[in-house]
């Protein structure tokens, strides 16, 4: 599943826990256990997830019943996994990183010859 196959700007808690095969009251548990899933709350108290919640779920539904990761291994390798996201980095900024390096360099050896 990714976030182009998720079709839908909301989805409501029976259709996730029916995508999942798990009852409601586990993706209540998962959201007030992890941080990273944030649902809207409409005016009557129903979570409305996004695709971006939904793929949250699937994450945290891969470590904790595929993997047998605890709650507590699971969330650490969810806040892992965005500590290592790398930033985006466009193709201008990429080569002004390397003419900055090239500079770096050449200083360096400049001063190393002397």
């Amino acid at each position: 599943m990714d976030e182009k196959s998720l079709t839908k700007a909301y989805y409501t808690i029976g259709e996730v826990s029916e995508m999942f095969e798990v009852n409601a009251s586990l993706i209540r548990f998962w959201h007030k256990e992890f941080d990273q899933i944030k649902p809207k709350i409409n005016a009557k108290g129903n979570r409305l997830f996004t695709p971006k919640d939904v793929l949250t779920i699937q994450r945290i539904y891969q470590l904790v019943k595929v993997e047998g990761f605890t709650l507590e291994g699971a969330k650490k390798s969810l806040k892992q996994k965005v500590a290592e996201k790398p930033a985006e980095i466009s193709q201008t900024d990429h080569h002004e990183v390397i003419e900055r390096l090239e500079a770096i360099k050449s200083k360096l050896i400049a001063l190393k010859g002397n």
